[in-house]
């Protein structure tokens, strides 16, 4: 047999044809269906394994009703296209998302962050997690207008119409406190100035944690002191930087809001001429897991990609094979605090030991 004929696909067909007996006979002796005698459905067997016949495992879900297949889309930029994989978060959350879906028995595909009108509803999903959606997100209303389970954040769901609801699962963070906890902390380590880097994103998350910077600053009458990056990636983020620490008064203290890569961000600062924590106190909301490894190490705001990945996939597993679980997970984002956020003159003095 010749390369070619190799690789020619066996169709049920023609293992009907070898077998002498019609389509639908072979379609019940392999999936183990209708009324056959045993010799039937042994000898439709041992023809198909005789010729190669490997079934479309696709075809076979779509007939019952399930791909096994959940998508993946990150809604922020929704007007540029962009590779959002490149970013740690991102990075990180697909792949915990791919590992827990494979778990439980499912493939994961990753949608585009934008594409024309509702094409992604072209694609046989079972269910879909939508992560930072923008403003009445018209992926997450359409697809559970097309019936589709959605696991996405509170917001996101609340502006989709009431009927469609009962299909839609949620994970979300108190954005709002963990803002405030990383500014309190700015504050209480004596910083006057705090600078924030954002992105110019409608995404639910950078709304809410703006919104939480400004209102904060209102508190106590500070003000606010925002740039916002034109765009997707980290030459973005540190050209940020750069503009902020050129002001005739520069920031005492910056907390970014946006992934950033540890070393590149240290590296910037200290080719500007300012050193942290000495007269910068950095946080950053990164999961790059070198922050804990810089000099200084530095202190960061966690979403904590894995546990949402997993939190998300088995609300969507819970509803696609009809259990009632939970509707719903709220986390808290992990701050964890370095030195550098902490002013050198506010840390405390370790006396050494007198010997006894």
């Amino acid at each position: 047999m010749s390369q070619s004929e190799r690789t020619v696909r066996v169709r049920l067909v023609d293992v009907a044809s070898a077998a002498g007996v019609s389509k639908t006979t072979v379609s019940d002796a392999l999936n183990g269906t209708g009324r056959l005698p045993a010799a039937t459905r042994e000898h439709v067997q041992r023809v198909a394994r005789a010729l190669g016949y490997r079934p479309n495992a696709t075809a076979r879900l779509l007939r019952k009703g399930h791909t096994r297949l959940l998508g993946l889309a990150a809604r922020e930029y929704v007007e540029t296209p962009w590779v959002y994989t490149d970013l740690a978060y991102f990075s990180q959350l697909v792949i915990a998302t791919t590992r827990v879906a494979l778990s439980h028995g499912y493939g994961v595909v990753l949608l585009p962050t934008s594409g024309p009108g509702d094409c992604w509803l072209d694609m046989p999903l079972d269910g879909v997690f939508v992560v930072d959606p923008v403003a009445g997100d018209p992926m997450v209303g359409d697809f559970l207008a097309a019936g589709v389970p959605v696991v996405s954040d509170r917001r996101a769901l609340a502006e989709v119409t009431s009927g469609v609801q009962e299909i839609g699962r949620w994970v979300d963070f108190d954005n709002d406190g963990a803002v405030r906890q990383v500014l309190d902390h700015l504050e209480d380590a004596g910083a006057e100035r705090i600078a924030v880097v954002a992105a110019a994103a409608t995404a639910c998350f950078h709304q809410q944690s703006v919104g939480a910077y400004q209102d904060w600053c209102a508190e106590r009458d500070r003000e606010p002191w925002i740039v916002y990056l034109p765009g997707p990636g980290v030459q973005h983020t540190l050209d940020a930087v750069r503009e902020l620490l050129a002001a005739p008064v520069p920031p005492d203290a910056l907390f970014t809001l946006v992934e950033v890569s540890s070393p590149l961000l240290l590296d910037t600062i200290r080719r500007l001429g300012r050193s942290v924590p000495d007269d910068l106190l950095l946080v950053c909301t990164t999961e790059d897991p070198a922050a804990a490894y810089t000099d200084p190490p530095i202190s960061t705001l966690s979403f904590l990609p894995g546990e949402t990945a997993q939190a998300a996939v088995e609300l969507l597993v819970d509803r696609i094979e009809g259990r009632e679980g939970d509707h719903g997970r709220l986390f808290s984002a992990d701050f964890q605090i370095r030195a550098s956020s902490v002013f050198p003159s506010r840390r405390p003095v370790v006396s050494p030991l007198t010997p006894g």
